[in-house]
């Protein structure tokens, strides 16, 4: 980041992420109990800095890049605090593009903890979320898209979600986008030749640009939609399982938990609260919650577990409703199903003699012996709208998906324009849009408040 760049980024986004002459450090891993703590620095002084904390001073200012230094880390009164490899990482060939050290030493709240109070007393500043990713981007050692996709790295619940980060982290979409720009770019100087020509002159007509022009909107289309699926990977779900009392709803629960989490009882009534638990659905992070059975009740208890039931029902990404296959369905269920249309629905107990035949749209299960497991979980995946086909380039941040629908919709209009014999300024203006959208995805345009959410949504230490 340079001249008044810097200038406009440190008037929004206040001192810290811009100041990156400063040495910064920052707990890289989670706090608590573990073998080992890695403790970040990065900074142009951030070696120098530090060896006036470390048993080996002369040692660690000369490492080379790459290198691993055995020492201890002293505080103020040259005490060890405790005892460290030190990884050092040199400019320009580091994840920030500035020098940098990881500081391995050992697990635990209290040796972490005496380490960070001793590089702040050397100076060092304590780093701001996703600050070091912060300087890789304005460094130009990463894009936005990238940066975005070490964030998503992180958060990632499943194996799906993580490949698809790390695939993004390595830059398939960055090569995508890249394409994209470049054949947009052809396409606009193709326009404006065709613009600088008078009216007497007859040059090669931009129908003959419509191909190209409709397969970079196709693709645009393409990677927009695959944000549905990759903002489930990414964010996860939550799926409600909602019906009246005694439909074996906490047995649906603990049957596809592979567990038994919830109590399971013949008494009416049993569940008085909702209970729920974490699961991988088809590369789906899904929190799945067994609700109350919804009845009339005089218990005050059950009642207030009803009420809760039917607002999870409304706060959930799905319902799942489940019925007692030995009954017919009555008009309290039909109630509840006219509230959720998108409802997967459950005919359970099949494994009961007395169960009923499953009613058209309806899956036959049974929670007891596993009968339609399969069937259920691809069920919801599709109801999701998570049923991902083959592997693809997919986005999982709103901000890609917003941008790519914008360049979807700008090269829609070039088209019609053209079709419709509109100017050629006209089309002109839909490819500078175009271009200007997917440029933004990876940071080469837009406004520096979305630089300031986006990174300051990052772990610290990242």
């Amino acid at each position: 980041m340079r001249g008044s760049c810097r200038a406009v980024y440190r008037s929004v986004m206040g001192t810290g992420y811009l100041d990156s002459d400063d040495d910064i450090a920052a707990l890289a891993t989670p706090q608590g109990t573990g073998a080992l703590a890695v403790t970040r620095i990065a900074g142009p002084g951030c070696v120098e800095r530090l060896a006036r904390v470390f048993s080996r001073p002369d040692v660690l200012r000369s490492a080379a890049g790459y290198a691993a230094v055995y020492g201890k880390v002293l505080d103020s009164a040259l005490v060890p605090v405790d005892e460290v490899v030190a990884v050092v990482f040199r400019s320009p060939r580091s994840y920030t593009g500035q020098d940098g050290v990881d500081i391995m030493g050992h697990g635990g709240m209290a040796s972490p903890a005496r380490v960070m109070d001793a590089l702040m007393a050397a100076g060092f500043r304590l780093a701001l979320p996703g600050e070091f990713t912060f300087r890789a981007f304005a460094s130009g050692r990463i894009d936005l898209a990238r940066a975005e996709a070490v964030d998503e790295l992180v958060r990632a619940r499943t194996a799906e979600a993580q490949a698809d980060a790390l695939e993004r982290l390595g830059g398939g979409l960055s090569r995508q986008l890249d394409e994209l720009i470049g054949e947009l770019v052809r396409l606009a100087a193709a326009c404006e030749l065709r613009l600088d020509y008078g009216e007497d002159e007859h040059p090669e007509d931009f129908a003959e640009a419509l191909p190209a022009l409709g397969a970079v909107r196709e693709r645009c289309a393409e990677l927009a939609d695959s944000y549905a699926v990759g903002r489930l990977r990414d964010r996860g779900a939550r799926v409600a399982l909602a019906g009246k009392t005694n439909a074996g709803k906490s047995s649906l629960f603990n049957r596809l938990l592979k567990e038994e989490r919830a109590l399971v009882s013949a008494h009416p009534g049993t569940t008085r609260d909702y209970l729920e638990a974490e699961l991988d659905l088809g590369g789906v992070p899904v929190v799945l919650v067994d609700t109350a059975g919804l009845r009339v009740t005089s218990d005050p208890v059950e009642e207030e577990g009803v009420r809760r039931t039917r607002l999870m029902a409304e706060g959930a990404d799905l319902v799942v409703y489940v019925a007692d296959g030995r009954h017919a369905l009555d008009e309290d269920d039909y109630a509840v199903l006219a509230a959720h249309p998108g409802a997967v629905l459950v005919w359970n107990k099949i494994d009961d003699p007395e169960a009923l035949s499953a009613p058209a749209d309806w899956l036959p299960v049974s929670a007891r012996d596993g009968t339609g497991e399969r069937q259920l979980g691809a069920a919801i995946a599709r109801a999701l709208g998570a049923s991902a086909g083959e592997a693809r380039l997919r986005v999982a941040s709103k901000r890609q998906h917003d941008a790519l629908a914008r360049a979807r919709d700008a090269l829609t209009d070039a088209e019609r324009a053209f079709l419709d014999g509109e100017p050629l300024d006209a089309v002109a203006v839909d490819l500078a849009v175009a271009l200007d959208a997917l440029r933004g995805i990876g940071g080469k345009t837009g406004s520096e408040d979305v630089l300031e959410a986006l990174f300051s949504n990052f772990c610290v230490g990242k």
